[in-house]
């Protein structure tokens, strides 16, 4: 780093914000504490989890804080009395002004998208679902609103034809890490020139809000590439869905990998095609959709012919 004695406060919670805290542990600024999300019970047995920020931070015995609410007074003392020169935060909660604005050298955040498109919380879910082919990461000075602050810099990135939203996290997420450090850098140095957003008309603008129940369910009347679209930018998690249904009984399932079908056309949205090379299709409202993989309610991922040797299709219908 430019100044070894750069005090940075770092925020965040999931394994996307992990790469980038790592990234500036090893250039060796002094990290003062690390802010992360309260412990929550996880899963069936309702077990109590650690973040993957939080086991990295006791990992490496970095100062922890986990508040409850951000103004919280006890907390913005306790922030406060470290004296800060920059706060970094990677996929965590919205900051209060009272925080964001402490540091002489401001508060920036990493996002996963080329602002000013794609701000929200599910910004890599959004940018394949919608089709795009280009994406990126920038890292912004927070202010009041979301998103919205002044650019320090960005990097694009191609997402390729059949990516998954999994692997275009993982390729983000250190481009990112990258990008937090070169960022870091150039505001110790006073090198960095921050520059307003562009202006767009919000009937341009592309949302990326948290990915809702209903946003995960498949509707065949659409066209294939729609649905494939979909499939990729909601696998392996939470997983696009539809149901299978006959006689009273139904099946969900969660549609992991696809591909595109131009030959078989005709069939009435939510046919079910199943060749003699175990080969499962569902018709769609243009073109068909080959499912590849599955995780069938219940059971482990399996490819399509696993499913289809285990599980008899006669008289069931997609929903």
């Amino acid at each position: 780093m430019t100044e070894p004695t750069l005090r940075i406060v770092f925020m965040g919670t999931p394994e996307f914000a992990v790469a980038s805290l790592n990234a500036l542990y090893e250039t060796g600024v002094d990290i003062a504490a690390v802010i992360t999300a309260p412990d929550r019970p996880c899963g069936r047995g309702r077990k109590i989890t650690f973040s993957p920020v939080k086991k990295y931070a006791m990992d490496h015995r970095l100062t922890l804080f986990q508040p409850e609410k951000l103004r919280d007074p006890e907390f913005i003392s306790a922030l406060r009395d470290i004296n800060a020169d920059l706060f970094v935060v990677v996929a965590f909660r919205m900051l209060p002004e009272e925080v964001w604005s402490m540091p002489r050298l401001g508060t920036f955040n990493l996002h996963a998208s080329l602002l000013p498109q794609y701000r929200g919380a599910a910004p890599i879910n959004h940018a394949i679902i919608n089709g795009e082919t280009m994406t990126g990461v920038t890292t912004f000075l927070i202010d009041e609103d979301i998103d919205t602050g002044m650019i320090l810099l960005s990097r694009e990135t191609a997402i390729l034809p059949d990516e998954t939203a999994g692997s275009l996290h993982d390729r983000l997420m250190e481009t990112g890490a990258r990008l937090v450090v070169e960022t870091a850098r150039g505001l110790a140095a006073g090198s960095l020139k921050p520059a307003p957003q562009e202006k767009m008309d919000d009937t341009m603008l592309k949302p990326a809000p948290k990915i809702s129940p209903a946003d995960m369910v498949i509707r065949w009347e659409k066209i294939a590439e729609n649905i494939h679209n979909l499939i990729r930018g909601l696998s392996p998690c939470p997983g696009a869905n539809t149901m299978l249904r006959k006689e009273g009984r139904s099946l969900r399932l969660k549609i992991l990998d696809s591909t595109i079908n131009y030959e078989i056309t005709g069939n009435i949205p939510g046919t079910l095609i199943v060749t003699e090379k175990s080969r499962l299709m569902v018709a769609c409202g243009k073109d068909t959709l080959e499912i590849l993989s599955l995780i069938p309610e219940g059971r482990k991922r399996m490819s399509a012919a696993e499913f289809l040797r285990g599980f008899d299709l006669s008289g069931w219908e997609m929903a």
